[in-house]
């Protein structure tokens, strides 16, 4: 698409050239009924157009996940426009337009009052220009609309950024974190998700207002964190760090950036092998937690002996009860944190290759995690020095094959495939109680080295005759 920049025309409000696409070389795709929305609101007298995101996810020609529409229109008469509408944000001007299946948040143009909680202003004020609500976005690049017919409004330069790779906040970026201090991780999701870098002013104001942040709901930060970390560059968080953002709501973190490993397995401290590590893992939520977090307890149990070689002792189970806490303070819900708490606690424990000791580990850490752990495992290696790593990723492989095999053979691996149950040893004489439970944890882990043996026939055998459970055929 080419450029046309308006000579001698400025904006009297900010300073800056105003930005138009020639209509011919620009197209946006919007969906029917964003359009059909755009047309009854024109038909109405008002004036509208798609807005945000979705206008800067066009320009940069991905597929936007949903299409907001800004109008001049007042919300009451919005609704009084559509048969379906929801009252979404009302009080903010947004109604939820129903379109078949599919919604639209349709927002009234509006100034934002005074910010007095350093997320929500006080109050809102409709107003009839386009220029005033988008005067109010976070930055240049969510700060265009578009319209089918008149084209793009782009009064800030966001296609310029968009063409430099920039994240810029509109106007003053100390004024713009003061209205909303979440903002702030905005800036650093939106270079993690488009490798865009953060322009030096918004970077400096970042710096300034960041213990804003602590104003923030822990629900918000969480939802901004797991975008950053399931993006292409997680490691962002190390920008993050150095401008005092992870300390308001991760300080665990900031003191692994700040903790040395001096042993030959490592060549970076905690913060920064972690931050490797992101990149060598998919970008899953539980797999990018579990990794954020896995080495978390190292710093809280390093020791340096007469050498001046480091150690880390028993950092998983001290990782696991951090991750934890950290977890709940982050408000993720309940099977999120079990889950990655399991990882961090198994994520070191190092099975031989052999089908036995596979077994064994899948046994302990479970049949739904073990494919994680390898994953895991493979990015921790390779995210650590030279030492060994050829060793080390060489038993990964064993075991990962031996865990293949098993699979393919189907060999039982906890008691739901055991061949008997607890039905079964009643009907031997056994009562429920700790008696059943002790006999059942003989049978698997007999099972476990010999797993031809998990057959009913032969497990009773067993049953009959527990001496022969000390020793598997």
């Amino acid at each position: 698409m080419r450029l046309l920049r308006k000579t001698g025309q400025k904006d009297g409000l900010l300073g800056q050239s105003i930005l138009n696409i020639e209509k011919t070389n620009l197209k946006l795709q919007i969906p029917p009924q964003a359009e059909k929305i755009i047309r009854i609101l024109e038909d109405a007298g008002y004036e509208a157009y798609v807005v945000g995101g979705c206008v800067r996810d066009c320009v940069l020609g991905r597929t936007p996940n949903d299409w907001d529409i800004t109008t001049s229109a007042p919300p009451e008469r919005v609704k009084e426009l559509f048969h379906r509408t929801v009252d979404t944000g009302i009080q903010h001007g947004t109604v939820t337009v129903l379109m078949g299946h599919e919604p639209y948040e349709v927002t009234t143009y509006r100034v934002d009052g005074l910010y007095e909680d350093c997320r929500h202003p006080k109050k809102v004020t409709f107003t009839g220009e386009l220029r005033e609500d988008l005067c109010r976005r976070d930055f240049t690049i969510n700060a265009m609309a578009y319209h089918p017919v008149r084209g793009l409004v782009d009064l800030f330069g966001g296609v310029d950024d968009i063409a430099s790779g920039v994240i810029r906040c509109v106007g003053d970026p100390e004024e713009r974190f003061s209205e909303d201090a979440l903002r702030m991780l905005r800036a650093l999701r939106f270079s993690a998700q488009l490798g865009f870098s953060v322009e030096e002013g918004t970077r400096e104001a970042i710096r300034h207002k960041a213990e804003t942040l602590q104003h923030i709901s822990a629900e918000r930060i969480q939802t901004e964190l797991v975008k950053i970390l399931v993006s292409p560059h997680p490691d962002i968080l190390r920008d993050a760090y150095s401008l005092g953002v992870t300390k308001v709501f991760l300080p665990e973190f900031d003191v692994c950036m700040e903790t040395e490993q001096n042993t030959p397995h490592h060549c970076y401290t905690v913060g920064e092998h972690i931050l490797h590590a992101l990149l060598l893992i998919p970008e899953d939520r539980i797999l990018r937690l579990s990794i954020l977090l896995h080495d978390i307890g190292k710093p809280a149990v390093k020791t340096t002996d007469p050498d001046g070689r480091d150690h880390f002792k028993m950092h998983p189970v001290v990782g696991e009860k951090m991750a934890e806490t950290i977890l709940r303070r982050l408000k993720f819900d309940n099977d999120t944190i079990h889950t990655v708490c399991r990882l961090v606690l198994y994520h070191d424990v190092r099975p031989k290759g052999t089908m036995t000791s596979v077994r064994k580990a899948v046994n302990r850490i479970g049949e739904d995690l073990f494919p994680s752990f390898l994953l895991i495992q493979n990015a921790d290696i390779r995210a650590q020095s030279m030492y060994l790593r050829k060793e080390k990723l060489g038993g990964l492989g064993e075991v990962s094959a031996c865990y293949q095999e098993i699979v393919r053979l189907n060999q039982c691996l906890s008691l739901k495939d055991l061949a008997v149950t607890g039905r079964d040893l009643i009907g031997e004489g056994i009562r429920p109680g700790k008696e059943m439970g002790q006999l059942l944890a003989a049978l698997l882990e007999h099972v476990l080295e010999a797993p031809e043996d998990n057959v009913r026939e032969v497990l009773l055998d067993l049953v009959r005759c527990p001496e022969k459970l000390e020793k598997p055929r």
